[in-house]
This record gives structure tokens, sequence and C-alpha cells, in this order.
């Protein structure tokens, strides 16, 4: 069994313990519920942000421990300030060291679209993203069926919630692409043996139709690579563990960013 199938299995156990804990229904009367998503496409595209999505992430199942010291309204606040198009918040809880309530904490200190940073295996997580001030919802297309994501992204959508649909290879792309989806992610990390390779970004983005979002997701920390990315036809850039690292992860975005534009 692979990182991911554990995640996946420990998920599942997770969700049905909160459908005990918090009915639908509590969900719907969540203080976040009924407000209206930003538009990941508008924050993307404007010419004031620089269309990297910055993730709050303590650790990871590879890393271990990133950064503990950090608080989540401190670092969203810097990499709102820094430019930041998105804000990925990791709420997975025993592989990544995340909770909801950073989702929580984020919402309610920021004015830039959040991302729910977890692995969506059942639609009381969209519910549940919804309540919690997320604007977008990942799916991730090694964890789900193609009907599974056509099922999420109905959802999301009617809950006027972004969808970023990740892919790690060709076949996980064209099985997965759906009407539903706003942004196609390509994951340069293997998750089975988390090995990174950016090269897979280059290869997959001829594969993907115009009308989606195009993002790279990890393994950036050159700001040369993003100027690559962005010729190559690449809209958004996922980065976190290079500035979660940093003892002060808005200033390290800053300093990226400013280096970014002067390559």
């Amino acid at each position: 069994m692979n990182i991911l199938d554990k995640i996946v299995l420990r998920k599942t156990e997770e969700v049905e313990q909160a459908k005990q804990l918090v009915s639908i229904k509590e969900l719907e009367n969540g203080a976040y519920f009924n407000r209206t998503p930003y538009s990941l496409r508008e924050f993307m595209l404007a010419e004031d942000r620089n269309g990297i999505i910055a993730e709050f992430k303590r650790r990871s199942p590879s890393k271990g421990i990133i950064n503990d010291h950090s608080g989540v309204v401190e670092v969203t606040n810097g990499y709102a300030a820094a430019g930041a198009s998105a804000i990925s918040v990791l709420t997975d809880i025993d592989f990544f060291g995340g909770h909801p309530d950073d989702l929580l904490q984020a919402r309610a200190a920021n004015t830039v679209p959040l991302l729910r940073k977890d692995f969506m295996i059942d639609e009381y997580q969209i519910l549940e993203a919804k309540g919690l001030g997320a604007d977008i919802i990942l799916l991730i297309a090694a964890i789900l069926t193609p009907q599974q994501i056509d099922t999420f992204g109905k959802l999301a959508k009617s809950l006027g919630l972004n969808v970023l649909l990740e892919v790690h290879n060709l076949e996980e792309l064209q099985r997965s692409i759906n009407p539903n989806v706003d942004a196609i992610g390509i994951n340069n990390r293997n998750l089975t043996d988390f090995s990174v390779n950016i090269q897979t970004s280059f290869d997959l983005i001829k594969e993907i139709p115009a009308e989606f979002l195009k993002v790279s997701e990890s393994a950036i920390s050159d700001p040369k690579i993003i100027n690559q990315l962005k010729a190559a036809g690449f809209n958004g850039f996922l980065i976190g563990e290079n500035f979660m690292k940093t003892s002060d992860p808005g200033a390290a975005m800053r300093s990226f960013t400013e280096e970014m534009i002067s390559v």
C-alpha cells in the first residue's frame, strides 16, 4: 500500500466520523455557506496578481515538518500582500498537519480566493468546504473515477465553487476532463513515491483544452521556471514548500515575485 492509498483509507474513516459529528444541515448553517465565492479566473488573470497559488502547509508525508512555527493568518496575509492570485490551505490533519480551522482563520483574514487543499472523496467534504469559506476545491484524478469527478464538479458549481482538477499523467488527464472544472493542474509530484519532475508540466500542457485555466503544481523553486511555464501557456503556479520552509513565507514570496519580474 503506497502513501496515497493510506491517505485515502484514513480519509474515508475521517469523513464518516465527521458525518456523525456535524450534519449536512449544520454545514449549510455555517458562517460562510451563503457567501458568494471569489472567481479563480478573475484573480488568476488579473494584471495586479502574479498567478501564484501560495500554499500554507505545515508538513508533508515525504518531508516531515516543513514549518511548525508560522501562523496561518500571518502567512496567508503575507501571501495576499505579495500578490498571490489564490491561497491554498491544507486541511488534512493526519498527514499534513492541517485543520479545517486553518481555512476558517484564513477566510476571516483575507479577500482573495482560498483553495481547500484536501483529498476529496465524498460530497460531504464539498459542502464542508463551502461552509468553511473556501472558493475553490481540489479534485485529484488519481483517487476519483470520471463519474465522481462529474458528480463532485456539478455539486461544487451548484454552490458557486471553483474546481481545480489535478492530474499527474496523460491517462488521468484524458479520462478526467469535465465541463464542470475551471482549471486543470499538472502536479509535477508523483503521489505514489513523491518524486518530482517539472518536465511533466511541459509535456502535458499541450493536451489541455484551451477553455481551462492551466496550473503547474509542485517542484517550482526557481523564478526563471515560472517564466518558462508562462511561455508554455500556464496561467497559474501552485507553490508551497519553497515559501513555507523559510522563517517568513510571505517575505519569501515577495522576494520570489520580485526576482520573477526581473529575470
